[in-house]
């Protein structure tokens, strides 16, 4: 079930050997000699074979993000690594290797297609990222447990299962297990799953399934319910307010609050267990318009430079199919003397352009900067006077409770308390001294809490608001420098190609040209 090492090295994916799989699957005759002159970028790279290769490690696939298809089949492959990068993949065939444990394709989550087959697996797992997988080979392997197929429940569109050469394979009744707990499967190594089939399955497992579904269904609502209040609480901490919605910021004063504790024996202070207002805000809007606008101004200068260069190309290619038939060195003077204003004048227009758009895209930075700092404000405004009305509340309730405490205090002094009370809440009414600190201590703490939860909700705004001037600024800056590279390489290489056609044809008339514009440039 497994490939051994022979007289040939092992060997590691490298760059070299995917230069060479590349070239030798890419395009062939002349579109083949075109594209190894201008190099395969591999970004761009949709299919690849690297089979029969005796390679023991993957690595360096980063680069084929566009890879939909990749075969690495028949080699000596131990361990399923290096396809984190490979998020467009749909098809993947490691059969034929030493592989002993599925992993490594969490990342995977468009495959549909997965070959294991003849490794030395013996449990299926760790699949779970997979929910597009359509067809799973997985035979000749070491699996042994039947039970382990009802993993594969989870894959909705599982619909081609092969486990042929697998030990459960001479478990008694299995393709009439698998046939039940997998009811939508239609093809079972390499056959039809039959009517007979699901029928006996249907008849030995109904109620087994029944049950198997109706616990599926409660776990499946369980997570989606978990899942609800992940996704409520992301939101909430996306906007510097988690745990404000209940009673989170409340039960936290009392957790480290002792002296609470003991006074919450007092008789009336259950009563005062109100929950503290909250407030939420939401920024998504202001942030989605600034990026629609930012991205429309650049999409619009693109177009209308675009358009520029296409007409100074047209223009110049008929330009240098003129100027490789002048032969009259005056004329090619003039000719020369004219690309080289249009290519100057091209230069002017593409830098004024970048500039018209530095200019606007500044001041829809400069919008975005005024509109988020005055809905940042109005946020702090609100909070703040949230967190006074919980401080409002917080000293109600101290109120409340030094006047139950010294009520307490006068019926234990005078021997009218009915109630039984713990020793140590007891201590705390030796005197008025002593049960007072107790109310102060837990209402300090509690106001802590309350002022450190504000200080902490402003900090962490101001600093999204800076944080997000800061990479705005620079992702302008950044493109601002990219654009200017690529007018001034663009207009470097038009000269260039001028160049290059005049020296040229300096080699066909040397002595015509020699007074020639280049020159003299």
């Amino acid at each position: 079930m497994s490939r051994l090492y022979d007289t040939i090295e092992p060997s590691v994916v490298n760059e070299d050997m995917l230069q060479k799989a590349v070239v030798e699957q890419g395009p062939q005759g002349v579109a083949g000699r075109i594209a190894e002159e201008e190099g395969i970028e591999f970004e761009e790279v949709t299919q690849l074979r690297l089979e029969f290769l005796n390679i023991l490690k993957i690595d360096h696939l980063w680069q084929f993000t566009a890879l939909t298809k990749l075969q690495l089949d028949n080699n000596i492959i131990e361990k399923i690594e290096g396809l984190d990068s490979l998020v467009s993949l749909v098809w993947l065939d490691l059969s034929f290797n030493n592989i002993e444990k599925i992993e490594g394709l969490d990342k995977l989550v468009n495959l549909q297609d997965l070959s294991l087959f003849n490794n030395r697996i013996s449990v299926i797992d760790n699949l779970d990222a997979l929910l597009s997988l359509e067809i799973l080979s997985i035979g000749n392997n070491f699996i042994s447990e039947l039970d382990s197929v009802i993993y594969l429940r989870r894959f909705k569109d599982l619909r081609t299962l092969n486990l042929a050469g697998n030990p459960l394979c001479n478990e008694e009744n299995y393709d009439i297990f698998i046939a039940a707990y997998l009811e939508d499967l239609v093809y079972l190594d390499y056959r039809l799953l039959d009517e007979k089939t699901r029928e006996a399955a249907f008849a030995k497992y109904q109620y087994v399934i029944e049950e198997k579904k109706h616990n599926e269904a409660q776990e499946q609502k369980a997570k989606d319910e978990a899942k609800k209040i992940e996704e409520e609480l992301q939101l909430h901490k996306d906007a510097f307010v988690e745990h404000l919605n209940g009673p989170h910021l409340y039960e936290s004063m009392f957790a480290d609050d002792a002296e609470a504790t003991k006074l919450a024996f007092l008789t009336g202070v259950p009563a005062l267990l109100d929950s503290y207002p909250c407030s939420h805000w939401k920024r998504d809007n202001e942030v989605k318009t600034f990026f629609i606008g930012h991205r429309e101004a650049v999409i619009d200068n693109q177009e209308r430079a675009a358009k520029i260069v296409a007409e100074f190309e047209s223009a110049r290619r008929q330009k240098l199919n003129e100027l490789q038939h002048v032969t009259d060195p005056d004329m090619l003077d003039a000719l020369i003397d004219q690309q080289n204003d249009e290519i100057s004048h091209l230069y002017e227009s593409l830098m004024n352009l970048e500039l018209q758009l530095v200019d606007q895209l500044e001041d829809v930075i400069k919008d975005f900067e005024r509109n988020i700092s005055e809905m940042i404000a109005a946020f702090v405004e609100h909070v703040q006077g949230t967190f006074a009305a919980c401080r409002d509340l917080e000293n109600h309730h101290h109120e409340k409770l030094l006047e139950i405490a010294v009520a307490t205090l006068e019926r234990v002094a005078k021997n009218e308390l009915e109630e039984e009370m713990p020793d140590d809440v007891r201590m705390l009414f030796v005197d008025k001294d002593t049960v007072i600190n107790a109310v102060s201590a837990s209402h300090d703490t509690h106001l802590l809490k309350i002022d450190n939860r504000e200080d902490e909700l402003v900090t962490r705004i101001n600093a999204w608001l800076a944080g997000q001037m800061k990479t705005m600024h620079a992702n302008e800056g950044s493109r601002n420098r990219k654009r200017i590279s690529e007018i001034l390489n663009y207009t470097d290489y038009v000269r260039e190609q001028l160049e290059i056609l005049l020296f040229r044809a300096e080699e066909v008339q040397p002595f015509a040209l020699n007074n020639s514009a280049i020159y003299r440039r």
